[in-house]
């Protein structure tokens, strides 16, 4: 079937519906759909017959679902066996950077906060491996649940033919996009000149930065820069490389910016804001978190805003307020003093012959936990552990894997030596995968991952030993001798690996596992 033939209300995996599409690129489509099982708005890819970057941005697409970081857009699905071939991300609800910067500049702050996130996001792609090459105005967006969001990292470069993988010649492309995006955030101009070979700010709806000699920096443009963002703007979105100083990467440029002030929910008028998910996690630091920037709140409702009326008329709108307060808390020590008598009451009318245990707290031991919901669990029986390297050689000491699961804190399971943190660039992970003998509820493990340094790991749990059919479901970062993961929540399987995304330094780079303990349901 050719992408080109799929018409708004087709519905791919007997799930989801393709609602109207919004771009096309080469054979590829991009879709606003509806997740039709879990009711939600969904971003949908199809593929037409023969186009040929089809398996890589699919590859591209499940490398970048194991990134660690709630700004980076997040992917549901893909398959590109199906016919046609999708992918499924998350549709974020906000405004892009270009309807930011439709009303005029960002007040400096703003600007810096916002890059100062997206930089971060890059850096964390960057060090499990992807990049984005591709870093646009419309890529950047504040959704409406008040996080900072990085589209198409991984999946960009791959629909136009490039490698995902991250560089050192790419780092810098990534820097650059970066620098870019704080200069227009600062001057509401992008950073070329009108008479560039390729001028792009019209697409951008942005008016050419003013050159002379080079564009002009951001001082220049608007005085209340501060002079250390028109100095980052200016070298990072400098057109030659070696103008750029050691501004060459996202995690430079995060460093760079990492006392800006982070982003608080600005208004942002949407038609289906009523029915807008909760605010996201993800936004990084909090330090030196500001409200609205003047002159940007006028884009949405005005209620976050300090009334400017006298003080009588805030006085006056109180008084009803208060006086229900009152009546409530009269109204609430009348039912706590009838709860009490009747409580006295019958206990003085039961005497010795009441149930003992009827009322009673519970008692250690007696089965209950004082919240009455958490479950009971049991340490589940592992059969068997091996190396797991399925996007490598396939081998990872599997011969000392038995050593953690053996009951023995001082055996140990080590992966290879790789390196440097990131496995050398070559994988995105290693691990180990444990054979529970029979699918289990998993709820929570404890690892014992020596005393080397700080690893990144997640637990990934399935039925079925393949790396594509294990799904994540917990994570811990920075974390090193013994360390109680649980997953947020349960999940089935008869499978679960615990799966290295940065190592430490242990004369080469290697994880090291002593004891592997799973608890939940059998």
């Amino acid at each position: 079937m050719s992408t080109f033939m799929i018409e708004p209300g087709a519905r791919l995996a007997n799930r989801y519906r393709l609602d109207e599409p919004v771009s096309e690129t080469n054979g590829a489509t991009f879709w606003k759909a509806t997740d039709e099982t879990l009711a939600r708005l969904v971003a949908v890819w199809t593929f037409a017959d023969g186009f040929p970057n089809t398996s890589a941005v699919i590859h591209a697409a499940r490398a970048t679902s194991r990134i660690a970081d709630s700004r980076v857009t997040q992917v549901f699905d893909a398959d590109d066996t199906a016919q046609p071939p999708y992918l499924v991300e998350e549709w974020v609800i906000g405004q892009s950077l270009t309807d930011l910067l439709s009303g005029g500049p960002l007040a400096p702050e703003r600007a810096a906060g916002l890059i100062a996130e997206a930089a971060e996001a890059l850096a964390t792609a960057h060090e499990t491996g992807l990049s984005h090459q591709f870093l646009t105005p419309n890529k950047l967006i504040w959704s409406v649940g008040g996080a900072v969001k990085v589209t198409g990292i991984g999946v960009d470069a791959a629909l136009r033919g490039l490698p995902p993988e991250q560089t050192p010649d790419v780092a810098a492309v990534d820097a650059y996009g970066l620098g870019r995006l704080l200069y227009a955030s600062l001057t509401g101009h992008w950073p070329e000149s009108a008479h560039a070979p390729e001028h792009h700010a019209t697409k951008y709806n942005l008016p050419a930065a003013p050159a002379a000699d080079g564009i002009l920096p951001p001082r220049q443009l608007r005085a209340e820069v501060p002079q250390r963002l028109d100095e980052i703007a200016g070298y990072a979105a400098a057109p030659a490389p070696e103008a750029r100083g050691s501004l060459t990467t996202p995690r430079a440029i995060a460093h760079a910016l990492s006392d800006a002030p982070r982003m608080a929910p600005i208004p942002v008028t949407q038609p289906a804001a009523a029915n807008a998910p909760p605010p996201e996690r993800g936004t990084s630091r909090t330090s030196g978190a500001f409200g609205a920037a003047p002159g940007r709140e006028t884009r949405g409702a005005s209620r976050g805003r300090a009334s400017s009326a006298p003080d009588q008329s805030r006085d006056a709108s109180r008084s009803p307020v208060l006086a229900k307060i009152a009546i409530a808390g009269a109204a609430l020590l009348v039912l706590v003093g009838v709860v009490t008598g009747a409580w006295t009451l019958g206990s003085t009318m039961g005497g010795d012959d009441a149930d003992p245990g009827q009322n009673a707290d519970p008692q250690p031991g007696d089965g209950q936990s004082g919240s009455g919901d958490d479950p009971e669990l049991e340490t589940i029986e592992l059969s068997d552990a091996e190396g797991f390297d399925p996007l490598g050689d396939g081998d990872e000491h599997s011969d000392n894997a038995g050593k953690a699961i053996d009951g023995d804190p001082d055996s140990r399971w080590k992966t290879e030596g790789y390196d440097g943190p990131s496995f050398g660039k070559l994988k995105e992970g290693v691990g180990l995968l444990v054979d529970l003998g029979d699918t289990a509820e998993v709820h929570e493990a404890t690892l014992s991952l020596g005393e080397a340094g700080a690893a990144d790991v997640q637990l990934l749990v399935g039925d079925d030993p393949e790396f594509e059919a294990l799904q994540q479901k917990a994570e811990a970062s920075g974390v090193s001798g013994e360390e109680d993961v649980k997953l947020s929540d349960p999940a089935e399987g008869r499978y679960v690996a615990i799966w290295f995304t940065s190592l430490p330094q242990d004369g080469e780079y290697r994880g090291t596992i002593n004891e592997v303990e799973l608890r939940g349901k059998t």
